[in-house]
């Protein structure tokens, strides 16, 4: 009998992504001229969603949007993508979260984000009692208090719950790392949650703070995670960069499908290696991302 897709739901912030291409990042005030421009969904919970229907799982959104035009036109687009949106929450007061996004030749990318504070923060109204029916779940730490009330509903269960810990202006990461089961970092995440920019020494004071699996991402130097008391690493895929928008997020989606499909940690973290290195090899934050047959075509021809 085939096993069905595994099922995870992937709480926090969608956002539509105003994205420019440019040659260089801009310099100074004035008037700068873009290349290519165009609109599409971001979000590390929102495009982790689609990298789990991309790869093959069932992907649940919940979180917050504004009612408005913005709100309406993010979680349409995620529905179109194959994500479940029915339990995502249309907010009356609070507007929809958007950023702008330069994208320049070497593929690395600028930010500036906005989300509407006035966004109710309750997370009163998730369908907590399915969570034990899940496979994972995924949290961001962009609504800290639907991140907690998850993680803490998928420990009861006993499901895996896989924390995107990045860097915020509230550093909320932090007070979530004791109720996740698996901790993966940016470098910027690891050190504004530990206080070094020193990985090794960042991940062994993230584990006296919680009894997760860890790992942080470095980019084109790959991973590191926290096994035994010592350092592992993992070189990044070999891939000609074009766009690294979403990268991470995408990361964490198909890092929580891997353990959702009981993959023990690091051939999870491979995985999710993979998938990141291949959307960073086209531009688009959520077009970009690839399909599973792809996956494993680049993780059987790197074996």
């Amino acid at each position: 009998m085939t096993r069905p897709p595994p099922v995870i739901a992937c709480t926090g912030i969608a956002v539509l992504d105003h994205v420019f291409t440019t040659a260089a990042f801009p310099k100074g005030a004035g008037k700068h001229f873009a290349s290519g421009y165009l609109e599409v969904g971001g979000g590390p919970a929102a495009t982790a969603a689609v990298a789990v229907a991309r790869l093959g799982g069932t992907a649940l959104f919940w979180g917050r949007v504004g009612d408005d035009a913005t709100g309406a036109r993010i979680l349409a687009e995620l529905g179109e993508w194959g994500v479940d949106v029915w339990n995502a929450r249309l907010c009356p007061d609070g507007r929809s979260p958007v950023s702008a996004v330069v994208v320049d030749d070497t593929g690395e990318r600028m930010i500036v984000a906005f989300a509407d504070a006035e966004l109710d923060p309750s997370p009163d109204w998730l369908p907590l009692d399915t969570v034990g029916r899940m496979d994972a779940v995924m949290v961001d730490s962009r609504w800290p208090q639907g991140a907690e009330t998850v993680l803490s509903a998928a420990r009861t269960h006993g499901v895996p719950g896989i924390l995107d810990a990045d860097s915020t202006p509230d550093n909320a990461a932090k007070a979530l790392l004791p109720t996740a089961t698996h901790v993966a970092f940016s470098t910027a995440g690891l050190a504004q949650t530990t206080g070094t920019d020193d990985l090794a020494d960042g991940l062994a004071r993230a584990a006296d703070m919680t009894d997760a699996w860890l790992a942080v991402t470095a980019g084109e130097k790959g991973c590191y995670w926290h096994t035994d008391g010592k350092l592992a690493h993992m070189p990044a895929f070999p891939v000609t960069v074009r766009d690294t928008l979403g990268a991470g997020d995408v990361f964490h989606g198909a890092l929580a499908l891997a353990l959702a499909e009981g993959q023990p940690a690091e051939a999870a973290l491979r995985f999710a290696s993979a998938t990141a290195a291949l959307k960073c090899t086209r531009l688009g934050g959520r077009a970009g991302i690839p399909v599973r047959s792809e996956v494993d075509a680049l993780l059987q021809e790197a074996a």
